[in-house]
């Protein structure tokens, strides 16, 4: 496993994407702490299935009705007026 720092990782980039590509993982610290690694990135298992969960969900009529006064304003959601025509 290659250590770097968080300086040394962004100058060293297009080196460090090379050994990851060869099966090494870096480890970019900061303050001498972990905070990312670099894997090699291997993509979805198998694609995903158009329809594989047809029959098994639910989605309600009235899914994108308004919401009732109290929940929309614990959420901030202000109800828009129409404007006043002249």
């Amino acid at each position: 496993m290659i250590l770097k720092n968080i300086s040394e990782a962004k100058a060293q980039l297009s080196a460090l994407l090379e050994a990851v590509q060869k099966g090494e993982e870096v480890l970019i610290c900061k303050a001498g702490k972990p905070v990312a690694k670099l894997t090699a990135y291997s993509g979805a298992k198998e694609p995903r299935k158009l329809g594989m969960f047809k029959g098994q969900i639910f989605m309600a009529d009235d899914f994108d009705a308004p919401l009732p006064p109290e929940i929309a304003e614990a959420f901030g959601i202000v109800e828009e007026t129409e404007p006043v025509r002249k």
